[in-house]
């Protein structure tokens, strides 16, 4: 099993304590996002985890806690974009995650943490040149703690578009699409990046961008030491190439507050649920309830089937 940690949420920001409670308990509960009193039990144990995920734009609260998943095989998608509080409420400052950034690539090697430079996305203030100037300053910063970066373009989806409906913020053309990519392959090849897609409809191999796998069987083969053959997520948009996984996250979470981001479509709700959140629960948010039914996942070690 490959736990994914979490794409609805940033859980190493504002959860780690509960994930962490989680890990030495050995299970968790997940609320089906589609039916909210379906709960799934998975079991986290070393020995059906074949790789953990991290999603993040700040796993600070981690660092002092990673000797705690020396059983588990595990990488870091970290998230740094050349956006302010405008469109990133509440990340915090860029030399602070840059910062946290080297340290945890100095803790668990760049290998095993992924640069994402996305959703890459323009408004009247924010164009080519602007991230131009931006990906050079963070590259040149952050070429030393990992060898592989993720792009992608905002996508207008309607969850997004609600939160956006007060910005100038805008896809791109086509065309902007392949001025932009040209120069991040080129700029990311001088300090020996690799720079792949996320779920993008473009084809960007001209420059050397490949479609990626954000959850990828390769680089946790290369990690696990052992091959790892799963396939691709059903689940998950058809441009997307990640392998099958479970989140763990839930959705209208994330305390960042992204205006350019899918898993919070209610701002409100945001916080009620913050509220709502106990490190000692088995879920994420709030506690099981009289009308909750439960039921183990049948989940199996990928390392076992070959």
């Amino acid at each position: 099993m490959i736990l994914s940690v979490s794409r609805r949420t940033d859980i190493p920001a504002f959860y780690s304590t509960w994930f962490f409670n989680r890990i030495k308990e050995g299970f968790v509960y997940v609320r089906n996002p589609m039916n909210i009193h379906q709960i799934s039990k998975i079991i986290l144990t070393p020995q059906l985890i074949d790789c953990i995920v991290f999603w993040s734009k700040n796993p600070k609260p981690m660092l002092s806690r990673l000797k705690e998943l020396d059983a588990y095989n595990y990488y870091f998608q970290f998230t740094i974009n050349p956006y302010d509080a405008s469109l990133e409420k509440y990340v915090p400052q860029k030399h602070d995650i840059i910062d946290t950034f080297k340290a945890l690539s100095d803790a668990i090697g760049p290998n095993r943490i992924i640069w994402r430079y996305d959703p890459i996305l323009f408004t009247n203030s924010i164009d080519l040149q602007y991230h131009k100037e931006y990906f050079s300053k963070l590259i040149e910063r952050l070429h030393k703690y990992t060898n592989h970066c993720t792009i992608s373009f905002v996508d207008n989806y309607k969850k997004t578009e609600r939160n956006l409906k007060n910005t100038s913020a805008r896809d791109l053309t086509e065309q902007e699409v392949l001025n932009i990519s040209q120069f991040i392959a080129k700029t990311a090849s001088e300090y020996n990046i690799q720079v792949q897609t996320c779920a993008e409809k473009y084809d960007l191999h001209q420059f050397g961008i490949i479609a990626g796998k954000c959850i990828d069987d390769i680089l946790i083969s290369e990690i696990a030491g052992q091959t790892i053959r799963v396939k691709k997520d059903k689940y998950q948009r058809s441009e997307c190439g990640c392998i099958t996984s479970i989140d763990i996250g839930e959705y209208n979470t994330c305390r960042h507050n992204c205006l350019y981001c899918y898993a919070n479509f209610n701002q409100g709700k945001v916080a009620t649920q913050h509220i709502l959140h106990d490190p000692n629960s088995p879920l994420l948010i709030g506690h099981v309830g009289d009308d909750d039914i439960i039921k183990e996942r049948k989940i199996e070690s990928f390392r076992n089937l070959f």
